[in-house]
């Protein structure tokens, strides 16, 4: 019997960087709500490079039977995580709080058109999945 699948690993790779764009948007929105708190660090959540490389690179049929053997190959879409950074201070106000609320808020926008992109192209894959499913009607 073949492998049926219904997604594929766009449809993976859509789903979690809907996941990822998320949990960006909370770490900026964290950011910005702290502009003011002196000492604050600030943020970043990079996930685009690995999600990237998992996408290029899928996972490897062997999988660890055991969590202290040492894994073969990328761990596929599933097994990014991102990763989160703090942004040592360059304010001259000396306070220790390195977020830029500028910068924050295009991060903002470019996340929140990234995330809608995303949700748009799962939203047609789907659809044509329904579309199938109804035998073309």
């Amino acid at each position: 019997m073949a492998d049926f699948r219904i997604t594929d690993s766009t449809f993976a790779a859509l789903q979690k960087s809907l996941d990822l764009r998320q949990q960006k948007q909370q770490v900026i929105a964290a950011n910005i709500a702290n502009a003011e708190t002196p000492g604050y660090a600030a943020r970043k959540l990079d996930f685009e490079a690995d999600l990237r490389a998992a996408i290029e690179r899928p996972a490897s049929p062997v999988r660890q039977s055991h969590p202290k053997h040492i894994p073969v190959g990328a761990g596929g879409i599933d097994a990014v995580r991102g990763s989160l950074s703090m942004q040592r201070s360059d304010n001259p106000a000396g306070d220790g709080n390195s977020v830029s609320v500028d910068e924050e808020m295009l991060d903002l926008a470019e996340n929140q058109l990234l995330f809608e992109a995303a949700a748009q192209a799962l939203k047609k894959k789907l659809s044509i999945l329904k579309f199938a499913a109804s035998g073309g009607r």
